[in-house]
């Protein structure tokens, strides 16, 4: 299944001197990253993987037939690197492409990835440092957005905002603490075979629900603010939105696999959809109490805005940030509506 020519071997890269230690498969750390048309970021994700202080890495790219340029800068980075492997991906889904590179990893601590994040030179040997504790079933770090255009700035401050995401601490957090969920997760391989991988029905949200089956095993996640990740914010609201919509649609699924999964921060949007829909209705009759049914919202949407364009740099980002925070919340919320309803209509049909 994997293309690489070198997949017996786990080294750092030409010229380097290599160690026992480091050839000793105890030692090494397979990184596992899917990827379908990613041909503008992932050069970027595997310069900063292969730049790793922990020199010993099996870095794997499961690829979903990309028709860009994805597999070519791949195979360029193999050709300088034996620690970079390419695997295909045959059903071009994140579960099946995380599930395939699991299948070929060597090592026995495994490094989720996706391919437009970077990582710290010492994200990779800090996590799996905290692994060898022996308290934790998984390690992440703090998850911070960047963006080119100014919209792409509103969006990433956006997510680091209470305001925007709620509980969701790797966006925030600055305290190390046990959480419900990590972004770009450090994990034992054993345990993430023994739990079955990532559940290849669901097309988003496959992160949360594996965590859910982890912490339920018994083992627990740490989220530690040392560890960043830089990662690749949506370019434009549109596509922000869009990106929510998918989110929101996804968490339904994954309540119906798992209801006590179901977190305060999960049922805010689709509440506030409820409401926002409940107050159109008054209006007909009396705007005014409309208005007044809003106005919480709206009070909080403005100083929220306010606080968060604060922190931008770019002034052309500022405008955009009212914009970030509803694309957020009304696409997560129409997302689980919809979803809901599709499939109420399709169990009602039968």
């Amino acid at each position: 299944m994997t293309l690489s020519k070198n997949a017996g071997r786990a080294r750092p890269g030409p010229g380097e001197a290599v160690s026992d230690a480091q050839e000793a498969t105890e030692d090494l750390v397979s990184v596992i990253i899917p990827a379908r048309n990613e041909e503008r970021s992932i050069g970027a994700t595997l310069d900063a993987l292969r730049g790793q202080d922990y020199r010993n890495l099996q870095i794997i790219v499961a690829d979903g037939g990309s028709t860009d340029g994805t597999v070519a800068v791949v195979q360029r980075h193999m050709a300088e690197d034996p620690r970079v492997e390419l695997v295909h991906n045959p059903r071009q889904i994140t579960p099946v492409a995380l599930n395939v590179a699991t299948a070929q990893a060597r090592g026995p601590w495994l490094v989720r990835m996706d391919a437009h994040s970077m990582v710290d030179a010492g994200y990779v040997g800090g996590a799996v440092a905290r692994l060898r504790e022996g308290r934790w079933g998984g390690v992440g770090g703090r998850k911070d957005g960047g963006a080119a255009t100014p919209p792409g700035r509103a969006i990433a401050a956006a997510l680091g905002s209470r305001f925007g995401v709620g509980g969701s601490v790797y966006h925030h957090g600055i305290r190390e603490q046990e959480v419900d969920h990590i972004p770009f997760g450090a994990y034992p391989t054993e345990l993430v075979r023994r739990l079955g991988g990532w559940d290849e029905r669901l097309m988003t949200n496959q992160d949360f629900e594996f965590d859910y089956r982890l912490r339920r095993s018994g083992a627990r996640l740490l989220f530690d603010p040392r560890l960043r990740i830089a990662w690749q914010s949506k370019e434009s609201v549109r596509d922000f939105y869009r990106q929510y919509r998918r989110y929101g649609r996804g968490k339904v699924d994954v309540a119906l696999l798992h209801p006590r999964s179901l977190q305060p921060r999960h049922l805010g949007p689709p509440l506030l959809i409820a409401y926002l829909v409940a107050s159109a209705a008054v209006g007909v009759r009396r705007p005014g109490r409309a208005a007044a049914m809003v106005a919480p919202y709206a009070v909080a949407l403005t100083a929220a805005s306010v606080t968060t364009a604060r922190t931008l740099e770019d002034p052309r980002a500022r405008p955009f940030v009212p914009a970030a925070f509803l694309a957020m919340h009304i696409g997560w919320g129409i997302g689980v509506w919809s979803r809901a309803v599709e499939l109420l209509t399709r169990r009602t049909t039968r």
